[in-house]
């Protein structure tokens, strides 16, 4: 993943090439990274105030944090450098190893006034007044002061508290910048690296890049939930391929060799997050709704609608087969109606309950994904059908339809042109849904384990299956008024 705003001119090749004159020679990504975080506006200031590199560890990240360092100290003359990590062995570690760089190099280390060693003071100072120092954010050291420079390591357990300390302290400072460094997220600890992420990923899906950020991670696409057998679409986690993706430093730090090692000793969730940058990111303190506005929703809501034939049903499940919605469409004047007509947990009463409604309201479509959950469930509902002697009544869409059909229900709540009753389930899925890429479009998906989205796939489905066979008469369907 990766955006960045736009930038004229560089420093990244100066800092590449003062971190070799120190003996440290990056890779091709780290130089990447570097010629992208320092570049440079017409008027010569930052392109990008923030610069995120998100990358799994062991891959090098630290060369990049060294080098901008050595930058800011000795070509940029950044009077204050401010490296701070969670944990105090994290900095102490990072301080030692730019301690070396400086001291066996004889130019830089000729500039040096003071390396400051005591506990909790760790700095270099130049002769010209430049200083690095580092601070463990995990003791609350470091508020107040006010870097040009910020390094931000194991940025995966960064909150609010250490951002409204820092970013006040940069408000009167002439052009700062603040680097972010760490690797996936792990969940509530990640509240900054997420924000940065959502950043990065809106500003990809609106094709513009965030004029104050460069964010950089390199991750797999993991399956879902939603994904069919043999899915494409993703990243397979056991192959080399998404190994290589996730870990630029692979074949230079790296070995395939070991990290085969450390999948088979890691829980597929761990090495998914450790070695191939699938992450847990919080979301924002009521940031739910993300796809279809709640008040767009509720506006729909009319309580008095009904519908009118023909209908169509639909049936879903969630994927730990936890509950099932049956959901119906059909006109209601000018508008779609949709509702949820039975809600349940489970699956063994679907079945039953469908073919009941089906014979009491005799519908144009019934519709069933068979990459889905419910796709279990289409061998005894077209027996059934069968029995009653509507074969045809079942539709099974494609994946592509899938995708159609979501964009077609997204579009007619936009447009207005959908009514409902304001049920407790639609709210609750529209609440915790989220999209998943479908070749060129997208389907629905959850925002995390706990969400039920059937009665909104339900809905989705049911509207598709509505448009499609309303107007259309199923061949041998018999009056069953």
């Amino acid at each position: 993943m990766f955006t960045a705003p736009s930038y004229t001119s560089s420093a990244g090749q100066e800092a590449v090439e003062l971190a070799a004159h120190a003996g440290l020679m990056l890779d091709n990504w780290q130089q990447f990274a570097l010629h992208v975080g320092l570049g440079e506006r017409p008027d010569g200031a930052w392109s990008a105030f923030e610069v995120a590199v998100n990358v799994a560890r062991q891959n090098g990240k630290g060369g990049i944090i060294e080098a901008r360092e050595l930058a800011g100290l000795f070509l940029l003359g950044e009077k204050l450098i401010l490296h701070s990590a969670h944990e105090f062995k994290t900095s102490i570690e990072a301080f030692r190893r730019i301690v070396a760089l400086v001291t066996n190099t004889d130019s830089l280390r000729k500039r040096v006034k003071a390396i400051r060693r005591t506990t909790g003071e760790e700095a270099i100072e130049l002769l010209t007044g430049q200083r690095l120092r580092f601070l463990a954010r995990s003791g609350g050291s470091g508020r107040g002061f006010t870097g040009n420079c910020n390094i931000l390591d194991e940025d995966m357990i960064l909150g609010d508290d250490a951002m409204g300390a820092l970013m006040p302290t940069m408000a009167a400072v002439k052009d700062p910048q603040v680097w972010y460094f760490g690797s996936a997220g792990i969940g509530s600890p990640s509240v900054q690296l997420a924000r940065l992420r959502r950043r990065a990923l809106t500003a990809m899906e609106r094709g513009e890049p965030d004029p104050s950020l460069a964010y950089m991670e390199w991750s797999i696409d993991p399956h879902v939930d939603e994904c069919l057998p043999g899915c494409t679409d993703h990243d397979d986690p056991r192959s080399p391929l998404s190994v290589a993706k996730a870990n630029p430093a692979l074949g230079y730090r790296l070995t395939l060799e070991h990290t085969e090692r450390e999948r088979l000793t890691m829980s597929t969730e761990i090495f998914a997050r450790e070695r191939l940058g699938v992450g847990a990111y919080p979301s924002e303190e009521g940031d739910t709704w993300q796809v279809i506005g709640e008040d767009a929703w509720r506006a729909l809501a009319d309580g008095t609608s009904k519908m009118s034939d023909p209908v169509a049903f639909a049936v879903d499940t969630t994927p730990e087969r936890s509950h099932s919605a049956i959901c119906a469409a059909g006109r209601s004047g000018e508008a779609v109606h949709i509702e949820v007509v039975d809600h349940r947990p489970g699956t063994g009463w679907v079945v039953e309950r469908l073919i009941e409604l089906v014979e009491k309201w005799s519908p144009c479509a019934v519709v069933i994904d068979p990459g889905g959950p419910a796709g279990s469930l289409i061998p005894a509902v077209r027996k059934e059908l069968e029995r009653l002697g509507l074969p045809d009544l079942l539709i099974e869409p494609k994946t592509r339809e899938v995708a159609g059909a979501t964009g077609q229900f997204f579009d007619a709540v936009t447009e207005q042109a959908v009514v409902h009753l304001d049920q407790a389930p639609m709210a609750t899925a529209l609440a915790g849904a989220d999209k998943r890429p479908v070749g060129d479009g997208w389907a629905w998906a959850r925002r995390g384990v706990s969400v039920d989205i059937s009665p909104l796939v339900g809905c989705t489905l049911a509207v598709w299956g509505h448009a499609e066979r309303a107007d259309v008469e199923p061949e041998g369907a018999p009056n069953l008024w």
